[in-house]
């Protein structure tokens, strides 16, 4: 066998031929500081029991983790290493404790990953879901770990084979996808609307008869036929509760989706929710795998679905997820609450490689300069497309990002 040297093994996979093993697994923490806010300072909270002060029946208990609520953002990244010296870079969501994501990828999943052959994507993905799987490992941390691994490898992928990641999922539907921007006020929908965008998201969590629902329909009256008005209550209601609103929602006659109505564990009530409101019903964000959205899917418990690329799997798991709901007529949108561009550039491709995809967050604020704001395209030596409501696919190989090293440093922690 002749011992290619690392410039030659580079041109060789730039060919797709050649071993392609994984000889490192490397998690990256990261913690980029709010551009406002001091970075070791906690947001002040309600005290711990309840979300905002009702009465009766109404109150709530907090479900908000304060880790959640620091003066900056965090995440972790996944490096992955071949014997061709190919690197890909994946991200698993981390915004409350990225360290357990680093602990789990480094004792559980790159011990099955090191001497594999990267191309095995999808044996890979089974083989680290089924190693803790009858241990009860099936969502969280570690669905979250795996998606970073699965990422890095699908990049790894498309840059050894020399094509944009979209041709390696069936090709792409869709150029560019639409996005929306959140707008919380009137103001903020019409400049939203000016600047190109056809909806916004805006919160609504304390009932039809309070001051956050005129804000909504404040909101609506500002955006009216232009375009849509997204709904997140963020778990919010009670089943009777979320009717009530929902029907508010349906005479607006603009609103694009009800979003998390009701706290993600009541899967029962969210078929009867459906039912019964004219307004599509939008869950998912909170969802770790397939088994999860096939319950919600098979009881018609959705219109919508936003699986989190970073939570649920990564692109491996998601497409399956897009897939099946396709199946039954569901629509889908990646969610993106957070993250850096491996995170962004991976919703992308998936995106517009399913027919279904109809709209992904973030607006365009991934284009900001400021560190503190974009956590994007300033880390990298050429920036993804956001124009004015829609963000354009990349067709450079892999994920078609490539890291500015000096950038990056500095918001590596560690």
């Amino acid at each position: 066998m002749i011992d290619l040297s690392p410039s030659e093994k580079i041109e060789d996979s730039s060919r797709g031929i050649g071993s392609l093993a994984i000889t490192q697994v490397e998690p990256v923490i990261t913690r980029t500081p709010m551009s406002r806010l001091p970075a070791d300072e906690f947001i002040k909270m309600p005290p711990i029991g309840f979300m905002y002060d009702r009465v009766g029946i109404g109150r709530r208990l907090d479900h908000a983790s304060p880790s959640r609520f620091k003066r900056y953002s965090q995440t972790l990244l996944v490096k992955i290493t071949t014997d061709q010296g190919l690197i890909g870079w994946g991200e698993a969501h981390a915004p409350a404790a990225p360290a357990v994501h680093a602990k789990v990828i480094t004792d559980l999943l790159a011990p099955i990953l090191i001497g594999q052959d990267a191309r095995r994507i999808g044996p890979l993905w089974d083989k680290m879901y089924s190693s803790q799987r009858l241990r009860g490992y099936a969502t969280g941390f570690f669905t979250e770990s795996i998606a970073g691994v699965d990422i890095a490898l699908w990049d790894i992928l498309g840059k050894f084979v020399g094509v944009p990641l979209y041709q390696l999922l069936g090709g792409k539907y869709r150029d560019s996808i639409p996005t929306y921007r959140a707008a919380g006020s009137p103001e903020g929908a019409l400049e939203a609307m000016e600047a190109g965008f056809t909806a916004v998201k805006m919160g609504f969590s304390k009932g039809v008869g309070s001051e956050d629902f005129a804000r909504v329909r404040n909101v609506s009256e500002a955006v009216g036929a232009r375009g849509q008005l997204l709904i997140d209550s963020l778990g919010a209601f009670k089943l009777h509760e979320a009717i009530s609103a929902g029907r508010k929602l349906d005479e607006l006659g603009n609103i694009g989706w009800f979003e998390d109505a009701l706290m993600p564990e009541d899967t029962a009530s969210y078929p009867i929710l459906t039912e019964a409101l004219d307004t599509a019903v939008c869950v998912g964000e909170t969802l770790s795998n397939r088994f999860q959205f096939r319950d919600l899917f098979a009881e018609r418990g959705a219109d919508v679905i936003n699986p989190d690329l970073s939570r649920a799997g990564g692109i491996t798991e998601s497409k399956r997820i897009a897939e099946m709901a396709d199946t039954f007529g569901i629509l889908w949108s990646p969610h993106l609450s957070s993250g850096l561009p491996p995170y962004v550039a991976a919703s992308l491709h998936l995106a517009v490689a399913t027919p279904n995809a109809v709209i992904l967050e973030g607006g365009n604020i991934h284009n900001a300069t400021d560190i503190g704001e974009s956590r994007g395209n300033v880390l990298l030596k050429e920036p993804l497309e956001f124009k004015a409501g829609i963000a354009v696919v990349p067709e450079r190989p892999g994920l078609g990002i490539e890291f500015d090293e000096q950038e990056l440093q500095k918001i590596v922690v560690g």
